[in-house]
């Protein structure tokens, strides 16, 4: 047996139990550092498996963290486990069926990259043993990537300090290795403050906050012309100061996310966003705060890894899924636009393909660049040490990301199908590191000349603590 089919049987062996883990995690969905529940899980699974458990991470009661193994090299693998709110959603129905009216649900697939992540590792972890090599593996179980910025505040507390590489992936409908292209990005809150009065009777002496925060958006809006055309600016009315149409409001509040290509690219724009909350704050004759929540920095690519991430999907080849699965996944596409299927392919860098529901077939590293990326805080990660992400197929193509139809497949055979490919994928990659020590080196000399060229701007300001508040508000 050589190292590749010996790492695949780790993993198909301990498959059942985190597919079991991956759907306790789907059904308790849980928002921004507020995972408790789930954290827990990974914790219970992680001393189940044998690894030294860490909790409270940089401070982060839902982080956790378990390293197994002795001396040598550490290669981390990288888990998530948070929710998005409004998405509730029952499993198996290719209907809008919410669980619960305005619950929240697992629409990017977290509940899988956190439990495949942790059975890579698990893999790797009896790997090293059975063949009694120096090396430690870790598995970081990471909340809040949804707009938290967790792994930035972890890198900022120190906990990559030692790391030499990490490996991560993503739920998707294609398979392949991740292209390192994201947005730098940062979520500030915009509070205005004004004067309550009586809105018929006194309106003269009231100063409306909710006017400043629709001012504000406006100007926004009108910026959108005159900024890069790859940049994206995105809001959401936090407090709109009361329910009352006939108190004016002296209070409300709205959130901003910035992106852009470059972490200086979003600074620049964010002081923009600035001068017009002011402007607005002056219009009104209110004031205004602002409070940075969080922010991740672009991906840093390292082709050295994601050449051996490569190799180990075409040793495996690519998920392979039966005809209940199919059958399933043409009832999703139903659901879904022609639009929102020819989306998923140009965000894969691919031809569309009739009748094609679930994907077979691999995206080659030698494919167009994706169209169409959001943000992430591997990001941050990247920046600190070389990493890898993977994409994994789990679901129809043309599933919107963010969705009730990504939440209905969460738990479906074809989404445990991939999750175990991915598995392999992933310790086959850690593996092909503990046995080639220049591997290691040559990631970490490209990682170094990439970082030395480009502006050292970490996303997260020094005196920003993690926003653990975020998801229950302020």
């Amino acid at each position: 047996m050589d190292n590749t089919e010996e790492i695949w049987r780790h993993v198909e062996a301990k498959r059942p139990r985190f597919s079991e883990l991956s759907d306790r995690v789907w059904a308790t969905p849980e928002l921004n550092y507020a995972e408790h529940q789930s954290a827990a899980a990974h914790a219970e699974a992680l001393a189940a498996e044998g690894f030294r458990v860490t909790t409270g991470i940089a401070g982060i009661p839902t982080a956790v963290m378990g390293e197994a193994g002795e001396e040598g090299p550490v290669i981390a693998i990288l888990g998530e486990y948070d929710a998005l709110p409004g998405l509730s959603q029952e499993a198996g129905v290719a209907e809008h069926r919410p669980v619960e009216n305005g619950g929240s649900g697992h629409g990017c697939g977290h509940n899988l990259l956190g439990a495949a992540s942790l059975l890579a590792a698990a893999a790797v972890k009896d790997w090293l043993a059975a063949r009694g090599l120096k090396g430690r593996v870790r598995y970081y179980g990471c909340p809040a990537e949804e707009g938290g910025s967790a792994k930035g505040f972890m890198v900022r507390d120190g906990a990559f300090d030692d790391v030499d590489i990490a490996i991560c992936w993503h739920p998707a409908a294609f398979s392949g290795v991740n292209k390192p292209r994201s947005l730098a990005c940062m979520e500030v809150d915009f509070s205005f403050t004004g004067r309550s009065s009586h809105a018929a009777a006194a309106p003269h002496l009231g100063r409306s906050a909710l006017d400043a925060v629709e001012l504000m958006n406006v100007g926004v809006n009108y910026m959108r012309e005159h900024m890069p055309s790859h940049a994206r600016i995105h809001y959401a009315l936090q407090d709109a100061g009361g329910i009352a149409p006939n108190v004016v409001q002296g209070k409300a509040r709205v959130r901003y996310l910035v992106r852009s290509q470059t972490m200086a690219e979003v600074l620049a724009l964010l002081e923009r966003v600035r001068k017009i909350a002011q402007g607005a704050a002056l219009m009104t004759e209110t004031s205004v705060a602002d409070r940075v929540l969080s922010a991740d920095a672009e991906l840093v690519a390292n082709p050295p890894l994601e050449q051996a991430m490569e190799e180990n999907f075409l040793r495996l080849g690519p998920p392979r899924f039966d005809e209940a699965d199919k059958e399933f996944a043409r009832q999703m596409q139903a659901t879904f636009t022609p639009a929102e299927i020819d989306t998923a392919y140009r965000r894969a860098g691919l031809a569309p393909v009739p009748g094609e529901v679930l994907a077979e077939r691999l995206v080659p590293l030698s494919a167009p660049e994706p169209a169409g990326v959001g943000s992430t805080d591997v990001g941050t990660v990247s920046w600190k040490v070389p990493t890898v992400q993977a994409r994994g197929a789990t679901y129809a193509i043309g599933t919107p990301g963010h969705s009730w139809q990504l939440v209905a497949q969460g738990k479906a055979p074809a989404a445990h199908k991939g999750l175990e490919h991915v598995a392999k994928i992933m310790a086959g990659t850690a593996v092909d590191l503990f046995r080639d020590p220049e591997l290691v080196a040559h990631a970490k000399a490209d990682h170094a000349a990439r970082t030395a060229e480009m502006p050292d701007v970490f996303p997260i300001p020094k005196d920003v603590p993690p926003p653990l508040d975020m998801a229950g508000g302020h």
